[in-house]
C-alpha cells in the first residue's frame, strides 16, 4: 500500500503542479486584477455562501461512496444507477434551500443572479466529486488523477481565450468568469460519467425510494461532518460582508480573498492526500492492516512541505502580494500600499492554518475510513463554535485580519484533537525523535531566512527560492524527509 500511495501520489502531485499553479497564478489572480477587489469580494462572497449548504448537495454520499466502493467494488453498478437519480434530487433540494436562505438574509437583484449560477456550477462540482469517488473507491488513480485536473484544464483554456484574446472587447466581468467555470464543469461531468459507466456498463435511472433512505442514512453522519468543517472552512467572507458596512465588508472580502488564494491552493494539494488515502486507509483496516507506517509517511511528507512554505510566507507575504496584484487607476499608491500590507498580514496567518489544515487531512481521513464519525463530528462542532466566536468578537474590530485570526486559531484546535484522537484509537506510540526533527528543523529554516532577509546582494526572489531549497534541504538532512526510505518503497514488488 505504501508504494502504491507513493507512486500515485508522484503522479497526481505531477499533473496538478503542471495545471493549477498557472489556473490560481494566471487566470484566477488575472480575474481579480481585472474585476478588481470590490467586485471580486462581492463573487467570493456568494461562492461561499453556497458553499455552506454544500453538504445538501451530498449529504455525505461522496465520501460514504468512497470508503464503501473500496471495501465492496462488487457494488459499483447497483449503487451508481440509485446515488446518481438520487443526486439529481438533491441538486433541487439544494437550489431550494440556498435561494430560500438568500432572501431571509437580504440577497437581492444581482446577488441572487450569481448565486443561481454559481449553485448550478456546485451542482456539477458535486456530481464530479461523486464519480471521482467511485474511480477512486476502485484504485484507479491515474484516471481519478486526470480527471482531478480536467475541470481546471478546461477553464484555462476558456479563460485564457476571453482575458488574453479581443472576443470580449475589454468588457471581462464576473458573471463571464463563472459562465465559464459552468461551462468547464459540464464537460468534465460528462467524460467523468462516461469513465464511471466504462467499469460499471450501461445503467437505468433507479427511483428506489427505500435505496435512497438507506444510502441517507448511511451517508447522514458523513453528511453532519462536512457541514460542520463547510461552515468553518468556508464561513469568514460571509461574515466579514454581514458584520461590515456594505462597501467595507465587500472590500475586506476581496482583501480576504487575495490572501486566501494561496491558501486556497495549499488545500489543494494537500486534499490530494486524502483522496489518495481514504481508499487505501478503508481497504487496510479491513484487512486487518497496520496503518502506523503509512500515517507517519504521508504525515512526514505533508507537514514538512507545509511548514517550509508557511515558514518562508512570514519573511516575503508583502512582496509575493505586491507582485500577485496591482494597483488600480481608483486607487492612490498608498491605497495600495495599505491593501497590500493588510493582504500580506492576512497571508501569513493563513499559511500557519494551512499546516493545521494539512494535519486534518490525514488523521481526519484517517478517522473516517476507520469510522469514527462521532468523535469527528463533535470536534468539527467545536471547531465550528470556536470559528463562530472568535469572529463575531474579532471581525468588527480587526476586519479581515481578525477572521484570519479566528481560523487559525480553530484550524490549530481541530488538528491537535484530532491527532490526539487518531493516537488514541489507533495506539501510536508518541514519535519523540519525529518531534524533535520537526521543531529542529522550524528553527534551522527561520534562521535561514532571517540570514537571506538581511542581504544586500539577492533579490526577495532569489532569496525565497534559497529558503524554500535550504527547507527541503534541511528536511532530508534531518531525516524528516527519508529519501532512502521512499527508494526502497518504490523497489517492493
Amino acid at each position: 500500500m505504501q508504494k502504491k500511495f507513493l507512486k500515485n501520489l508522484v503522479f497526481l502531485l505531477f499533473l496538478n503542479l503542471l495545471v493549477k499553479p498557472f489556473w490560481i497564478l494566471g487566470i484566477d489572480r488575472e480575474v481579480q486584477n481585472i474585476v478588481g477587489p470590490e467586485e471580486f469580494g462581492f463573487y467570493f462572497t456568494v461562492l461561499n455562501f453556497s458553499f455552506l449548504f454544500y453538504i445538501f448537495l451530498d449529504l455525505g454520499i461522496t465520501s460514504f461512496n468512497n470508503r464503501n466502493i473500496a471495501q465492496n467494488n462488487q457494488l459499483l453498478t447497483k449503487h451508481l444507477a440509485g446515488i446518481g437519480s438520487l443526486k439529481l434530487l438533491l441538486g433541487l433540494l439544494y437550489g431550494l434551500l440556498i435561494f430560500v436562505i438568500a432572501l431571509i438574509i437580504g440577497y437581492e437583484g444581482r446577488q441572487l443572479y450569481l448565486l443561481a449560477w454559481v449553485g448550478f456550477n456546485q451542482f456539477l462540482l458535486s456530481f464530479i466529486l461523486y464519480l471521482r469517488s467511485n474511480i477512486s473507491g476502485l484504485l484507479l488513480f491515474k484516471t481519478e488523477s486526470f480527471l482531478s485536473v480536467l475541470d481546471r484544464l478546461i477553464m484555462i483554456l476558456i479563460c485564457a481565450a476571453l482575458l488574453w484574446t479581443p472576443i470580449m472587447g475589454g468588457s471581462f466581468t464576473i458573471e463571464v468568469f463563472v459562465y465559464a467555470q459552468t461551462l468547464a464543469y459540464a464537460l468534465t461531468a460528462t467524460i467523468a460519467l462516461v469513465a464511471v459507466l466504462n467499469k460499471s456498463g450501461r445503467l437505468r435511472m433507479n427511483w428506489n425510494i427505500p435505496f435512497f433512505l438507506m444510502i441517507i442514512k448511511k451517508s447522514l453522519p458523513f453528511a453532519l461532518l462536512v457541514l460542520l468543517m463547510s461552515f468553518y472552512n468556508r464561513i469568514d467572507p460571509v461574515l466579514i460582508e454581514r458584520l461590515l458596512p456594505e462597501d467595507v465588508g465587500n472590500q475586506q472580502s476581496g482583501v480576504y480573498a487575495q490572501a486566501f488564494r494561496l491558501l486556497d491552493a495549499g488545500q489543494n494539494f494537500a486534499l490530494l492526500f486524502s483522496l489518495l488515502l481514504l481508499p487505501l486507509f478503508a481497504s487496510m483496516i479491513k484487512r486487518r492492516e497496520s496503518v502506523e507506517h503509512l500515517v507517519r509517511l504521508s504525515f512526514s511528507i505533508i507537514i514538512t512541505g507545509a511548514l517550509i512554505i508557511a515558514i518562508a510566507s512570514q519573511f516575503y507575504a508583502q512582496e509575493v502580494m505586491s507582485l500577485m496584484y496591482y494597483r488600480f487607476e481608483t486607487e492612490t499608491q498608498q491605497e495600495f500600499i495599505t491593501r497590500m500590507d493588510e493582504a500580506a498580514r492576512i497571508f501569513q496567518l493563513l499559511m500557519f492554518s494551512f499546516v493545521a489544515i494539512s494535519s486534518n487531512y490525514i488523521f481526519g481521513t484517517l478517522l473516517t475510513a476507520n469510522n469514527n464519525l462521532k468523535f469527528l463530528n463533535i470536534i468539527a462542532l467545536g471547531g465550528l463554535s470556536i470559528n463562530l466566536i472568535l469572529n463575531i468578537l474579532l471581525i468588527p474590530e480587526f476586519q479581515a485580519l481578525g477572521s484570519a485570526y479566528a481560523s487559525l486559531a480553530t484550524q490549530t484546535t481541530t488538528a491537535l484533537a484530532q491527532l490526539i484522537l487518531a493516537a488514541k484509537l489507533f495506539r501510536f506510540k508518541t514519535n519523540y525523535t519525529l518531534i524533535g526533527r520537526i521543531l529542529l528543523t522550524c528553527i534551522l529554516i527561520y534562521v535561514v531566512g532571517y540570514v537571506l532577509q538581511g542581504s544586500e546582494v539577492l533579490t526577495w526572489g532569489w532569496s525565497l527560492v534559497l529558503l524554500l531549497g535550504a527547507g527541503l534541504l534541511i528536511a532530508l538532512i534531518l531525516k524528516l524527509l527519508n529519501l532512502k526510505e521512499f527508494v526502497q518503497i518504490l523497489k517492493i514488488e
